[in-house]
């Protein structure tokens, strides 16, 4: 239902889960993002990996409804790219002006982007700029990071090479010998720009678009999910974070430093891995083993010393545990790679998405890493009505995706 009649600009953000599709519509007031509408619809859809004309002519339909239902009247939409379908690295170039940094980043992605660059559009965002007090210690020949998921905004819909961190209008250009030059010259540099380069495959942007032309929405942006999630859970803290978006199938991992994804990672491992297992180890159905989860979640779970999984656990929780062993190794990981790059430690994770209300995952997540965890609240910088407070908070984790994304536009 609407809360609000708006006559300033109002936004929607959209987020294709695997299990469902979440809206939430805010207006602009004053610089500040306030609630209109949301709501949510259970389908099982994916959009990333799906190119039937059918199934996105089906996902519209449903879209068009949800808008309905909801009441929402803006049709100024941003959606999300699934990190796991986007390539992104931080690269390292010397400090250039603006056209020459244009040049160079177009030259690095071709040696990065494991995908031809006529096939995809790419965009790029400065994180920082640093001294060069130790030139040896990063090289410009590889990424500061492996192959992962995408975590920086990508703006396909109308494309535009208008200054530093713009969508590249432009992914065949011919670079020219220069920008190799530039490249090389890294080590002499008294500065390094470090740089997020990310690359969304063509024929993707163009999926998300007939959906959205079909549904007569303004497909006005669209970006990773890593973005949307930073902007809504982390704000203006600079301090590094670590985001666990906990979904159906998938588990999420981002990195945000100085408020800007700079690593993403994720496994296939979600809420129904966990209801599953439950369910076939205890010869029961997917809807009992769902409540068996949420009742004993990980409370009950034993630990020796600080590291869960030291004293077998049995039952319910032993079995939650042991599906959550995979994705306690990937946080692991994540955070040493950070660490490895030289980079401060860090201090808080946050944690959002359908399952991260299991009972006791926060301080289990504590304990087995160390570093204390919070579920994170999407709505901290909205404002809405006093009275939906608790049905907010009950919410969050499912939507702070689509809160993200209504944000972007705003202030």
């Amino acid at each position: 239902m609407g809360l609000f009649k708006s006559k300033t600009s109002s936004y929607l953000g959209l987020d294709f889960g695997t299990s469902s599709i979440k809206l939430v519509e805010l207006e602009n007031v004053s610089g500040r993002p306030r609630l209109v509408t949301y709501g949510s619809v259970e389908i099982d859809t994916n959009v990333s990996r799906d190119d039937a004309k059918a199934d996105q002519a089906k996902v519209a339909s449903i879209l068009k409804a949800l808008i309905q239902r909801t009441g929402a009247h803006s049709r100024a939409s941003i959606a999300a790219l699934p990190n796991f379908s986007v390539f992104s690295s931080v690269i390292s170039l010397p400090e250039l002006s603006e056209k020459q940094l244009t040049e160079a980043v177009q030259w690095e992605a071709k040696k990065f982007v494991p995908m031809p660059i006529e096939n995809v559009v790419l965009d790029w965002k400065i994180i920082n700029t640093i001294e060069n007090a130790n030139p040896r210690a990063e090289s410009p020949n590889a990424p500061e990071q492996p192959k992962s998921s995408a975590n920086a905004p990508v703006a396909p819909v109308a494309p535009a090479s208008e200054g530093k961190g713009e969508a590249v209008n432009d992914a065949t250009q011919k670079p020219n010998q220069p920008k190799e030059s530039a490249r090389g010259n890294l080590a002499k540099c008294e500065k390094v720009v470090r740089i997020l380069l990310t690359a969304a495959p063509r024929h993707l942007i163009e999926r998300y678009v007939s959906i959205f032309k079909l549904a007569g929405l303004n497909l006005i942006s669209l970006e990773t999910e890593s973005f949307a999630l930073s902007r809504s859970l982390v704000g203006n803290d600079q301090d590094p974070i670590l985001i666990v978006d906990v979904g159906s199938l998938t588990t999420d991992l981002t990195v945000v430093e100085n408020g800007v994804p700079v690593l993403a990672r994720s496994i296939d491992i979600g809420g129904k891995t966990v209801t599953k297992a439950i369910a076939d180890s205890m010869g029961i159905s997917l809807e009992r083993a769902e409540q068996f989860k949420r009742d004993v979640g990980l409370g009950s779970f034993k630990v020796v010393g600080a590291q869960p999984g030291a004293v077998q656990n049995s039952g319910v929780a032993g079995m939650i545990e042991s599906s959550f062993s995979a994705v306690i190794n990937e946080m692991k990981y994540s955070l040493d790679l950070h660490k490895s790059q030289g980079q401060s430690k860090i201090t808080k994770i946050l944690i959002t998405g359908g399952s991260s209300f299991l009972p006791g995952l926060p301080d289990y997540l504590t304990r087995a890493l160390g570093i204390k965890t919070y579920i994170g609240n999407p709505w901290a910088r909205v404002s809405y009505p006093k009275d939906l407070g608790d049905v907010l908070e009950q919410l969050a984790p499912h939507m702070a995706v689509s809160v993200g994304l209504a944000m972007r536009e705003i202030g």
